[in-house]
């Protein structure tokens, strides 16, 4: 069974990888996988919320902060480290790789594990934003794919605990709202 999901793993890799690979997507996924290019929208984003989001929207800043910081640093220094997967680009012949292959581990893809988090935590609390946010989150999580960096598998790792933390943080954010409204 490890071996057939490990073959349809590879397939859609390289379907991502090598099939849709040209210079037109090379850039659009080099450009949105970049955290740095998305840091002025994100500072933005979280001034309108903070600004006009209400006490929501104010409590929701603090502990998306929070959230990010705590799925980066366990996907990183823990998940990865305990599974120790290399990257495709690390082990596979012919991977494309525009912006090169890092040395860090595969599993799970932080890209989808942070941007899944914050994509569910937003859309609990601000549900109009739900198609924008996913749409967003899974763009840049299949360009790690795309970029020869993770496996469809990691993703979905990264995805799925992405949601799961972000449920758990909209959850105490609601649950603060709640708290507060209820004192004044």
């Amino acid at each position: 069974m490890t071996d057939l999901l490990y073959t349809i793993d590879l397939y859609i890799f390289y379907f991502f990888n090598q099939s849709l690979s040209n210079p037109t997507l090379d850039k659009f996924f080099s450009i949105i996988t970049s955290v740095n290019n998305w840091l002025i929208a994100y500072i933005v984003l979280l001034g309108i919320t903070f600004k006009y989001g209400g006490s929501r929207g104010k409590i929701a800043v603090i502990f998306v902060l929070i959230m990010i910081t705590v799925t980066d640093q366990l996907g990183h220094k823990i998940i990865k480290e305990y599974f120790a997967r290399p990257r495709p680009c690390n082990i596979l012949n012919n991977v494309i790789t525009p912006q090169g292959c890092s040395g860090t581990y595969s599993f799970p893809s932080n890209h989808a594990f942070n941007n899944f988090a914050a994509a569910t935590f937003f859309s609990f609390l601000f549900p109009n934003f739900r198609i924008i946010l996913f749409i967003t989150a899974f763009l840049i999580a299949i360009s790690r794919v795309y970029l020869g960096l993770h496996y469809p598998s990691d993703i979905i790792g990264g995805a799925i605990l992405g949601m799961i933390f972000g449920y758990i943080f909209s959850e105490i954010v609601l649950m603060i709202e709640t708290k507060i409204k209820k004192l004044k």
